[in-house]
């Protein structure tokens, strides 16, 4: 006798459908270059967004909170880089109201396109926080962002001219880098707080390239400090003559000179994304690069 019931298993996966519907909405949407300008005509509301480079989709990202501060974000990290002078980055969005941590939609459409783009950026660090102390000294992966588009020394910071103290100059150039400058806490060090009081400077213009800001506040300090340029940021700590792997370049300061030397740039190995581990999202990267 045969079995004649019908076939009862049915699959239905609402989180495919959502992905397809999101990726259809995005495809529809004219991408329109990143800029600040760009940004003000969006509304401060949660979303998900898309940047692309000539038409090729590189990052997936989502604002729980504001679209338009996340964007401007990316558009500042991306201003002191290297590898962007010719090439401009476009992106497209949409308002999501609905709870982003819950559905998780830009992990939905990172799944979707993982397949099909290996250009995405959101395996390769592009948006990381400060990686902390501890992994200043490790190689930096061939294939991670940093390595792919490192900072540019040469970018124009603006600043306040006139005379301060390190201890007024260095939270001043922390803000007008469009990337990381991490510098010896004075809140944990009283002999660096010290050194940042005593440190008489003069800055002589409003706007100067990154690297001559960097000397400049270097000079000042006592002998024992020393700046490094890493693939993705610059740190300042009482350490001269230290090496660092990956170190792009380094300021070293001598009795009232500085000296300047380039780093070995050394790289690691390329990192194999790893499908099952966060989906390729950097958590804790929302509103900070």
């Amino acid at each position: 006798m045969s079995d004649s019931r019908p076939d009862l298993d049915f699959k239905l996966s609402i989180t495919r459908a959502l992905a397809d519907q999101l990726a259809e909405a995005l495809r529809r949407c004219v991408p329109t270059v990143l800029t600040v300008d760009a940004l003000t005509h969006l509304q401060d509301r949660p979303g998900v967004y898309q940047l692309l480079i000539n038409d090729e989709l590189v990052y997936i990202g989502k604002a729980s909170r504001s679209l338009p501060s996340r964007l401007a974000a990316h558009a500042r990290k991306l201003s002191g880089r290297q590898g962007f002078e010719d090439r401009e980055v476009r992106f497209v969005c949409l308002y999501v109201d609905e709870d982003l941590e819950a559905s998780a939609p830009e992990t939905l459409l990172i799944k979707r396109h993982r397949t099909h783009s290996a250009a995405l950026w959101n395996t390769n660090g592009f948006g990381n926080n400060d990686p902390g102390r501890r992994r200043d000294t490790s190689r930096v992966a061939v294939n991670h962002f940093d390595a792919l588009h490192p900072i540019n020394l040469d970018v124009v910071v603006d600043l306040l001219p006139g005379p301060m103290t390190a201890a007024e100059a260095l939270p001043m150039l922390k803000a007008a880098l469009p990337y990381l400058l991490r510098f010896e806490d004075p809140r944990r060090n009283d002999s660096a707080a010290s050194d940042y009081t005593n440190a008489s400077l003069m800055i002589p213009d409003a706007r100067m390239p990154a690297r001559d800001a960097i000397a400049i506040v270097l000079k000042a300090l006592p002998p024992r400090w020393q700046a490094t340029a890493l693939p993705g940021y610059i740190i300042l700590y009482p350490e001269n003559g230290t090496e660092y792997d990956s170190a792009m370049f380094y300021w070293r300061s001598f009795g009232g000179g500085v000296t300047f030397a380039e780093g070995p740039r050394r790289l690691g190995a390329a990192e194999v994304p790893n499908a099952d581990k966060d989906d390729g999202i950097e958590k804790g990267s929302e509103e900070a690069l």
